[in-house]
């Protein structure tokens, strides 16, 4: 009796070793993830924006950050926009634009135009 409660308790070792070992390398993959959500370029730009054009209100989304950190909006009707975190708001694709465009994003935010995600 005493030989095979002690393989059960060899057993049940090893299944813990290699779980915590699994945990530590599961932890050193996810950490580069937590390092890159401080990093998230999504972070600095609103969720949503939203403009007046043509009688019209539109909310557009915050839909990609590219690499030199301009950051394009959508609506529905297939209108966007641009900005970046210096720069003032640009139609694109047409002309016109509407009650955000040559705004910054301080004046959005300033005009409650701009919607930040709040954890």
């Amino acid at each position: 009796m005493t030989y095979a409660s002690h393989r059960k308790s060899i057993g049940l070792t090893k299944r813990v070793f290699a779980g915590l070992v699994g945990a530590g390398a599961l932890a050193a993959v996810l950490q580069p993830a937590v390092a890159f959500a401080q990093d998230d370029p999504f972070s600095q730009f609103p969720l949503v924006i939203h403009c007046k054009s043509n009688e019209t209100f539109h909310a557009f989304y915050i839909s990609r950050v590219s690499r030199d950190g301009v950051a394009t909006y959508v609506a529905s009707d297939r209108i966007a926009g641009t900005i970046t975190l210096d720069g003032k708001a640009k139609a694109v694709g047409g002309a016109g634009g509407g009650s955000c465009v040559g705004k910054t994003l301080a004046e959005l935010r300033a005009s409650q135009q701009a919607y930040d995600l709040k954890p």
